[in-house]
């Protein structure tokens, strides 16, 4: 989340300023920092669930219910079926709670309430529970780095610089000078002293300095984990505490605020925390406060490689070499610096959606894929910025609906709305939305195409190979992924096999096995434009 990306959005949006104190007649506003206690709650889940492939949701865009044209948690329910036979095992809701910002979600005001637009907590009481039946998951997008500007405890922070809250902001008597986040000046100021907010001026950031402040995000923590929610991604985990001017971001304080936030997670069993990072990635899945974070700088690797950029697919062979297993992929999201969505950047070409989808969901231990990426959804052609890349989820061809709704969507339709939605690819065979469903079985029929190491990875040209090996190869095996995103055929060789090894061939489907010779040599010819995966036996490498 980069919120300064979202100014007009913002604009439109808001009816008035910060909210503050509120006049001398108008009481202010009691927080609500009551403390939470575990629930012994273990998951849900089998072991292993987030060695998956997640969607990630927007639910104001996904579903409506009820015709207000905004999508909600009953809608999302309706429509688990859709994602269980796409065969996702977790979902990535972005904020549900109540928001200034009465769209993104991303300006808090209410962290243990579900926004009433999206429906109640029973809602999600039961959304978590038809979605366990079905072995998907449900992380909560989680805002710890900042709150809304109307959130009561910024309210009261605000209202004097001996308030009582004052300390849970990062506030300064006087206007710090020498600051640049992000390209602009991240204090703001009020006539009783400057505070803290780098993404928007409606939204400060709290002191995570303070164990008060890190203890209450605890609490709020267990409200949700107490209800079955199965993890957490943290919103701006690099930004989470600053110490100066040119030490604002990747701070070693932050990855003790993380870890105290994954102790909690950890006490419950089976849940999955992921982080975003998009400057340096790498540090926080690395690092024993996160263990998985989104691998930013990837995406637009994977997209170039798409697109027959030789070097970009030289960069994605090798990647996972040194990248930490807790990497979790993705081909775009919800913010337009990671990248517009993937078939506006590939120019709705099908073969190079299916090829970049291969890539990155065979490469992953863990995959997200974007709402509508599955479809090759576009963003809609009249807005601008990030609400660009959140339209309504196309179901069908309905003009001016998409199926999403029966009123009038809250915002406009994806640009390819009419053509390219669900109901026109269910059946087809050959469709995006059939070849994501096809890769994902795959990922379970090939178990080490999830959870194996990565290795033997090279690319020649366009093309571009890499083996799944199991952690124990002697009795798990492994599997072979070849990918040409050159338009001529190419040849590889198979690295690493033992005399007379034979592969068998998972795809495609119907083509014959491999057999290796007397020496364990092997090669694949591979068309333009296509890959191929095998399952190597167990022992058959080293």
């Amino acid at each position: 989340m980069r919120i300064h990306t979202f100014a007009a959005l913002a604009a439109g949006l808001l009816l008035g300023a910060c909210g503050g104190g509120g006049s001398a007649d108008t009481p202010l506003p009691t927080p609500d920092t009551s403390a939470v206690a575990a629930t012994a709650r273990p998951s849900a889940l089998p072991a292993g669930w987030q060695d998956g492939v997640f969607m990630q949701v927007f639910v104001r865009a996904y579903q409506d219910s009820n015709g207000d044209g905004i999508g909600d948690l009953r809608g999302l329910t309706q429509r688990l079926d859709h994602l269980q036979q796409l065969g996702i095992t977790g979902l990535w809701l972005m904020p549900i709670h109540p928001s200034q910002d009465g769209d993104h979600g991303y300006a808090v005001t209410d962290y243990r309430a579900v926004a009433p637009e999206y429906g109640t907590l029973a809602d999600l009481d039961e959304l978590l529970q038809q979605a366990h039946a079905r072995g998907i998951g449900v992380i909560l997008d989680w805002v710890m780095n900042h709150s809304a500007a109307r959130h009561a405890l910024f309210a009261q922070a605000r209202s004097a610089d001996n308030n009582r809250w004052r300390d849970w902001y990062v506030w300064q008597r006087q206007h710090p000078a020498g600051w640049s986040v992000y390209g602009s000046d991240p204090w703001r100021g009020t006539t009783n002293g400057s505070y803290y907010a780098p993404f928007w001026t409606e939204m400060p950031d709290f002191n995570l300095k303070n164990p008060a402040v890190v203890s209450w995000q605890q609490d709020n923590l267990r409200f949700w984990l107490n209800r079955g929610i199965d993890g957490l991604r943290v919103d701006a985990a690099g930004n989470l505490v600053e110490n100066g001017p040119a030490a604002w971001e990747h701070q070693s304080d932050n990855h003790a605020v993380l870890a105290a936030t994954r102790a909690v997670l950890d006490g419950y069993g089976g849940r999955y925390l992921v982080c975003e990072a998009p400057s340096l990635p790498q540090r926080y899945a690395a690092s024993d406060s996160c263990g998985a974070a989104f691998a930013f700088g990837h995406q637009a690797d994977l997209v170039s490689a798409a697109r027959g950029d030789a070097p970009a697919v030289a960069r994605v062979a090798a990647y996972p070499l040194t990248a930490p297993p807790g990497m979790a992929l993705f081909a775009s999201n919800h913010d337009g610096f990671a990248g517009q969505r993937v078939a506006d950047q590939l120019g709705g070409d099908t073969t190079r959606l299916k090829l970049l989808a291969a890539t990155y969901l065979l490469q992953a231990r863990t995959a997200f894929v974007y709402y509508g990426e599955e479809i090759g959804m576009t963003g809609a052609a009249a807005l601008d910025g990030d609400p660009k890349l959140r339209t309504p989820m196309s179901w069908t061809g309905e003009r001016g609906r998409a199926g999403f709704t029966t009123g009038t969507p809250f915002r406009a339709l994806a640009g390819n709305a009419s053509t390219h939605h669900v109901a026109a690819q269910q059946a087809d065979p050959d469709s995006l939305l059939s070849h994501y469903r096809a890769v994902i079985a795959l990922r379970r029929a090939v178990p080490t195409l999830a959870t194996g190491r990565y290795a033997h990875a090279s690319s020649s040209g366009l093309a571009l190979q890499f083996q799944r090996p199991g952690n124990d190869p002697v009795r798990e095996g492994g599997a072979w992924v070849g990918i040409n995103h050159g338009d001529t055929p190419v040849t590889l060789d198979v690295p690493g096999l033992a005399a007379n090894t034979r592969l068998v061939r998972h795809w495609p489907t119907g083509a014959s096995d491999l057999q290796a010779d007397g020496a364990g040599r092997a090669s694949v010819t591979l068309p333009g434009r296509s890959f191929a995966v095998f399952q190597i036996p167990p022992g058959a490498t080293p």
